[in-house]
């Protein structure tokens, strides 16, 4: 039986990744380059990288395609360009990276560390009002919180 860490090793083994600084300057070059942020509408509201869509991991595979509630123009018409998948901490974005190129996307990545890394690099985020979030308060927002409960019995 598969576990999430190995669907995770196999999914970063299919995708490209590029670390925040990497993003940084393409972003300064590239300044079309589609961000796809597929976090959940609460935690995109509370910090994102400024010109990120969000769509959230859950409803990707709709939003590439034409003709569904939940499409993404963008998206359904941007297999050839090129494109960096966001997440909190590169996991979730891995693996919608790693789904994009299996509907053909051919210039897909994903940002490894995710915000919390792009945050510890010190690169701006903003909240939904599109105020600058400043990198104490980003990274409390960005702290994990598992729960007693939720950590493997001994």
């Amino acid at each position: 039986m598969k576990r999430y860490a190995d669907l995770l090793a196999e999914a970063t083994a299919r995708v490209r990744e590029v670390m925040p600084w990497t993003l940084r300057d393409q972003l300064a070059a590239q300044p079309d380059l589609l961000l796809i942020d597929v976090r959940e509408p609460a935690e995109f509201a509370q910090l994102h990288i400024a010109g990120s869509i969000n769509v959230p991991r859950g409803v990707l595979e709709q939003a590439c395609e034409w003709d569904f509630d939940d499409t993404v123009p963008a998206l359904a018409a941007g297999r050839e360009r090129a494109v960096v998948v966001i997440c909190r901490s590169g996991h979730r974005s891995a693996f919608a990276a790693d789904v994009m190129q299996q509907l053909g996307f051919c210039n897909v990545a994903s940002l490894r560390t995710g915000v919390r890394g792009w945050n510890d690099n010190e690169q701006p985020l903003v909240n939904s009002t599109g105020e600058a979030v400043d990198v104490d308060t980003a990274d409390e927002l960005l702290a994990a919180r598992v729960k007693p409960a939720q950590r493997k019995p001994a």
